[in-house]
């Protein structure tokens, strides 16, 4: 989740229309379609394979601080506390902030191929490991903490967190269990105009699932098997119903930017931040906040910060705010992590992969869509569909992906393109082997069931 700072207030948002434009803004003619990378990942001590906390000598808070003082980037405080960095002025790098149970988040700047988001993340990754090894820190990418339990995870100094910790057990009963013990990879991608957002928005939600299935990384729950190819996709079932899901609506005629405003609209609000505090309006509608009737401010009006603040706390499969971000897969090692991008890149960048892709899903229907997100948490790749399973789906997914990065052309310093970045996905889909697969056999076989090698085995 984005990580708000002080600074001059927005306009006051005077009517439905200008939320409206603001989504529409993001439009982009196709040479200034850029590709934001995020990735998640959980810290551990490296001497007992604990979590990591925030404060003292060997805490989250001295490795933003020696970020901060190592590699020049600005640090973002909240009551003082270091939240955040941010490197603005850098050609590739972005921020790095904190989830609620201190997953370590990169958000990657908008970057024009596959292979400059590579260059970012080996940057990032040989940054932020170069601190961590100094404070006897380590860092694992799964879906799921496959160790600890959620009392043994701290909470991060983030006023917004409290009030989603008061709210999400009223909506789910696994809300804070995806607030403290998931972890995720999403790519950002743009779009040309309404009509292309909308095909790029149903392309996007119909194959999330299948993206769920390949990057598939989370079979473990407090040290043992928990019998789910993704754990983490399965606490999204029951996180909250108002702001997560499939969006069926976006499949009906009529869908653009105004009908997925009226959906944020209704859906409840958690804060509102005015002069550098979070006011706790959890459960208000946005709606009643544009009429100046929300019962915590009475007569105030929201701003476009605020529209951009509540469009965040949105989490469907696939969310729109000035770009799509494709929100289905679960964090995992270096190579999952490029992946990613590359296969939307390549699914979404490309006319004739779009075409593909489009008309693969064409004919989908809303109870199978939502059937094989039902699923998928448990049995991934083997998940049926149409007398096959979901990897008869994947493969042709993966080839049409590889396909448009071909086409897309985008080379590197050796004339390579980006094709490259999907060799993981493509062994996945050739092998029906998932890395959740590859660490129950590990579990299973040399570790011997001992779940501290996979801190050992699997460290970024």
């Amino acid at each position: 989740m984005s990580t708000r700072v002080n600074g001059p207030e927005s306009p006051v948002i005077e009517s439905r229309d200008e939320l409206v434009s603001y989504l529409e803004s993001g439009s982009k003619p196709e040479e200034d379609w850029r590709i934001g990378t995020e990735h998640e990942k959980f810290g551990f001590n490296i001497a007992d394979n604990s979590p990591v906390p925030y404060g003292g000598a060997h805490g989250i808070e001295a490795l933003l601080e020696m970020h901060h003082n190592c590699y020049g980037w600005d640090p973002v405080r909240e009551n003082g506390n270091i939240i955040a960095l941010s490197c603005t002025d850098c050609p590739i790098g972005g921020s790095i902030s904190l989830e609620p149970g201190g997953q370590l988040e990169l958000s990657g700047a908008p970057l024009k191929t596959v292979h400059e988001t590579e260059k970012e993340l080996r940057q990032h990754l040989s940054q932020v490991g170069a601190v961590a090894q100094q404070l006897g820190i380590g860092f694992i990418g799964l879906g799921f903490t496959p160790k600890w339990t959620l009392a043994e995870l701290p909470l991060m100094p983030k006023e917004r967190y409290r009030i989603m910790m008061r709210y999400m057990p009223t909506r789910g009963s696994h809300g804070l269990d995806m607030m403290f013990r998931t972890a995720t990879v999403q790519v950002n991608m743009d779009f040309g105009d309404e009509a292309d957002m909308v095909r790029k928005l149903r392309v996007g939600l119909a194959l999330q699932p299948v993206a769920t299935a390949l990057f598939a990384n989370s079979p473990f729950t407090e040290g043992k098997p928990n019998g789910y190819q993704s754990y983490r996709a399965h606490m999204w079932g029951d996180t909250d119903p108002d702001r997560t899901g499939m969006l069926p609506f976006a499949f009906e005629d009529g869908m653009g930017f105004e009908r997925y405003v009226d959906y944020a609209l209704d859906v409840p609000m958690y804060f509102v931040y005015r002069d550098g505090c979070y006011i706790d309006v959890a459960g208000a509608s946005f709606r009643d906040f544009l009429n100046g009737k929300l019962e915590a401010l009475p007569g105030v009006k929201p701003t476009m910060d605020d529209w951009s603040d509540h469009l965040t706390t949105l989490f469907p499969e696939v969310r729109l705010k000035k770009f799509l971000e494709m929100r289905g897969a679960d964090a995992g090692p270096f190579q999952q992590l490029m992946a990613l991008p590359a296969l939307w890149a390549g699914l979404l960048y490309d006319k004739e992969a779009l075409d593909e892709a489009s008309a693969l899903i064409a004919d989908w229907t809303a109870e199978e869509r939502q059937t094989m997100r039902n699923e998928v948490p448990k049995h991934g790749l083997k998940t049926p569909f149409r007398g096959g399973t979901l990897r008869d789906v994947a493969r042709k997914v993966v080839k049409i992906a590889r396909r448009g990065l071909k086409r897309r052309g985008r080379l590197d310093d050796n004339g390579e393109d980006e094709r490259g970045a999907l060799a993981a996905l493509v062994d996945t889909g050739e092998e029906g082997v998932t890395p959740a697969d590859r660490l129950l056999a590990a579990y299973h076989g040399p570790w011997d069931g001992n779940i501290d090698r996979l801190f050992e085995d699997e460290a970024l």
